[in-house]
């Protein structure tokens, strides 16, 4: 592939003038092929993204590609992302998609396959060459991905260099690519410098945010399935995905069947001796964020690490808390099976628990509730400042969407305005499309009935015009 940064996005700029002359049953049969290709991949891909980072469960990253390329091709595969998309009969209004020209897609570490697959499908249906950029540490599965989806393109005549990657990335190149004044936008997902570098670069940008999930269990609950349901989603590729909870909170009569169906289901409470080991090797505290070294590692891994000693078969290491801060580090995002566990005296004292949660590094994300209660559950979606609030649902899946309910499927969770993002949507095609109007001259009735003189005349009041513009309606 090119070498310097303007060569890339002079290649992505060719490639952008024949995409927009692209319809859109092309367009569609080259999202297909790179689907199927990516399906027909989905393994090799997994086990080499694991093999490349050290990071994660294989058979796990074979679920998250599966959610890239066929959840997401089946989101968006009748979606109208070229030419006439939608025509107003009353308001006479066309609306055109057109595509917004080259992207640069940022891939983290912790889902390299997935998150590439799923930004080369979106950038493809809407017609808007893609380069790809992402941590050395992942590198070779990221390029063997890209490949493999340019590949399927090229074979449906998708223009060339359409889909672009770096094959030796390193943080000076992917700021040169960030401030190129060819660059259209940026997709940034990664760390939060990363996306921050991004905001900072002067192309625009969609970006995330941090994820300090919490989980109320309530009274009204099932908590078998609440346990259960929880730890599916923390176990699932070792908790390194930014939507997986961080925390459990109960109220105090709650806490001892909660407690005793998580030992039941094989997590392992820490002592408060364990709770300083397991934290020195999860947290640094003078950067205020999780250590690199146990993101995405196993239970086994970490109690290794930290030098505990728990059951062969443990499925989460738990720390009971009190506090939410950077003395209890625990308390913070940490993307791995070790989950925080918090008994309140009652409801509103836990639900503002959870809202402290994920105001320390979690605003605009994600949050889960465990209840039967409409009124309980109203009350948690109105005191927590989150874009996704799930109900009865494993947060790492729920949040993606597309499996547990009909949010957007996506490797993308924007934040909003809490998480310094321009959004609190699942990203998809949408978000990557210029929208021209065509508005054809259409008088507005009432206006022709107001004569002009009349807003001239300042001894009328608002109120007198208010009347004078309505009457002849």
């Amino acid at each position: 592939m090119a070498t310097t940064s303007g060569e890339i996005i002079g290649r992505a700029q060719k490639a952008a003038a024949l995409f927009k002359k692209i319809d859109q049953a092309k367009t569609d049969r080259i999202v297909r092929a790179i689907y199927l290709s990516m399906m027909d991949n989905r393994v090799r891909l997994a086990k080499m993204a694991v093999e490349e980072s050290g990071l994660g469960v294989w058979q796990h990253k074979v679920i998250k590609n599966v959610i890239a390329s066929q959840l997401v091709y089946e989101d968006i595969k009748n979606r109208k992302t070229a030419g006439i998309i939608s025509e107003n009969q009353f308001s006479g209004i066309i609306e055109l998609a057109q595509p917004i020209g080259p992207i640069l897609a940022l891939i983290p570490v912790i889902s390299p396959t997935a998150t590439t697959i799923f930004k080369i499908l979106i950038s493809m249906k809407t017609r808007n060459p893609v380069i790809i950029s992402s941590s050395a540490m992942v590198k070779n599965c990221v390029a063997e991905t890209a490949r493999a989806c340019y590949e399927a393109a090229l074979k449906i005549g998708a223009p060339e260099h359409c889909i672009q990657w770096l094959t030796k990335p390193n943080p000076l190149k992917t700021k040169e690519l960030m401030s190129h004044h060819g660059l259209s936008l940026i997709l940034a997902t990664g760390t939060g410098e990363l996306v921050k570098a991004s905001y900072s670069s002067g192309t625009p940008t969609i970006g995330v945010g941090s994820g300090n999930v919490p989980a109320y269990i309530g009274s009204s609950a099932d908590i078998p399935f609440a346990v259960q349901s929880i730890l599916m989603s923390k176990t699932f590729d070792n908790g390194s995905i930014c939507a997986s909870e961080q925390a459990v909170v109960v109220k105090k009569e709650t806490a001892p069947p909660v407690i005793a169906e998580f030992k039941r289901q094989k997590a392992h409470f820490l002592s408060a001796e364990e709770i300083e080991k397991v934290s020195s090797i999860a947290y640094d505290k003078e950067q205020g964020t999780m250590k690199t070294g146990v993101v995405g590692q196993s239970v086994q891994r970490i109690a290794e690490l930290a030098g505990i000693k728990v059951a062969a078969d443990t499925s989460v290491l738990i720390a009971r808390l009190d506090q939410v801060s950077r003395e209890q580090p625990l308390s913070s995002e940490i993307l791995a099976p070790i989950l925080a566990f918090y008994v309140e005296d009652t409801f509103e004292s836990a639900i503002e628990r959870c809202a402290e949660i994920a105001r320390f590094g979690g605003v605009g994300h994600t949050a889960v509730i465990y209840s039967n209660s409409p009124e309980r559950i109203e009350y948690f979606s109105e005191a927590i400042d989150v874009a996704r609030l799930l109900v009865n649902t494993p947060s790492t899946h729920g949040a993606l969407g597309g499996m547990f309910n009909t949010l957007t499927p996506s490797f993308t969770l924007s934040c909003g305005s809490g998480g310094k993002n321009g959004t609190t949507d699942n990203i998809s095609t949408s978000h990557l499309l210029n929208i021209h109007r065509i508005c054809r001259r259409r008088v507005n009735e009432r206006w022709k009935s107001v004569s002009d003189s009349k807003y001239l005349d300042d001894s009328l009041t608002g109120e007198e015009m208010e009347r004078e513009f309505n009457k002849n309606t």
